[in-house]
């Protein structure tokens, strides 16, 4: 649940959705014990934006699992996390400064989407009119805090929801001027926009592909030694597009959980995009959810849970995740 509308969205529910839920924390707790079975690395957490905001039943729903608010609950998902053996990413909006803080002394890195910095987005009859949270001044100012607490975030943007080149370029450079005040952002993705079936965007064609490229190459060109991801989901057909316009990161894979956000797009197998990798002349690694450069940004008593699991470049053992 999520007190935004966007207008492409399928992940947001409402409270009678058979599909709306919030875990408990004992259904965390098991799904954290099965992916420590199957060797993953990352807990990746995602809410909406607020609910508690919106929703009396959410606010209820946290009070009867102990907790004030959505971060407190993510506070103590992640740290369950941390207990069990993996790291935790967590994206839960626009959080405040108080809340930034909480969360990173559980996480090795959190997550915030720019989307785009066009507030022409936002106006009536756009994707983000009531989308309050999307408005790019708020988002900016949460990816500004961040900077100045030096958390390693991973942002990025939506292509191909309406906006024009022009404004897809000024987010790429937005995104830059942030990353060259701060230092702190360790990845951008660049997702490409799929219409989902039951939104208002539902009969909106998609991002077209050579576009989509383009923006890839122009992030690439304006930011060259970013790490760039392209979700691994979304364009099976165009993996080697991408990795020739320059990505390093296919993002998540999950051997036991769907991509929620996306539910529509299977992930890949490992092998396939293993293979695909080798074929561009590239060699496929798994890392923690904060790239080596930036792991001197995430707590000491984070950083010693790692060094187990850690290969001489900081990325995890190939032995383990293999």
């Amino acid at each position: 649940m999520c007190r935004d509308t966007c207008s492409y969205c399928t992940y947001r529910a409402e409270p009678g959705d058979a599909k709306a839920s919030m875990m408990p924390v004992s259904r965390v707790r098991e799904l954290l014990q099965m992916a420590k079975r199957y060797r993953c690395v990352e807990a990746l957490f995602v809410t909406g934006e607020r609910p508690e905001e919106r929703y009396p039943q959410v606010r209820s729903w946290l009070l009867r699992e102990g907790f004030s608010g959505t971060a407190e609950y993510l506070a103590c998902c992640s740290q369950l996390a941390l207990d069990e053996g993996l790291f935790p990413h967590t994206n839960a909006g626009n959080l405040h400064a108080d809340e930034l803080h909480l969360l990173k002394g559980t996480n090795v890195s959190l997550g915030l989407m720019l989307e785009s910095s066009s507030a022409r987005l936002a106006e009536r009859g756009m994707p983000h009119h009531q989308a309050p949270s999307k408005v790019p001044a708020a988002r900016l100012e949460v990816l500004e805090n961040a900077g100045r607490l030096r958390i390693p975030m991973t942002t990025g943007i939506l292509v191909g929801i309406g906006e024009t080149s022009e404004e897809m370029i000024d987010s790429i450079l937005a995104m830059r001027s942030l990353h060259e005040r701060y230092g702190h952002i360790q990845e951008i993705i660049l997702q490409n926009f799929q219409p989902e079936p039951g939104t208002a965007m539902g009969r909106r064609p998609g991002a077209q592909a050579a576009y989509f490229t383009r923006a890839v190459a122009l992030a690439r060109i304006a930011m060259p030694d970013m790490n760039i991801q392209v979700p691994p989901n979304l364009s099976p057909d165009s993996y080697q597009d991408f990795l020739l316009a320059g990505i390093n990161d296919w993002g998540g894979i999950s051997p036991i959980t769907p991509d929620f956000v996306n539910p529509e797009f299977p992930w890949p197998q490992l092998a396939r995009v293993d293979g695909l990798s080798r074929a561009a002349g590239f060699e496929l690694k798994c890392r923690f959810p904060v790239y080596p450069e930036f792991a001197q940004m995430v707590p000491q008593d984070l950083r010693e849970r790692m060094l187990p699991m850690q290969d001489d470049c900081g990325l995890v053992r190939e032995d383990y995740w293999r």
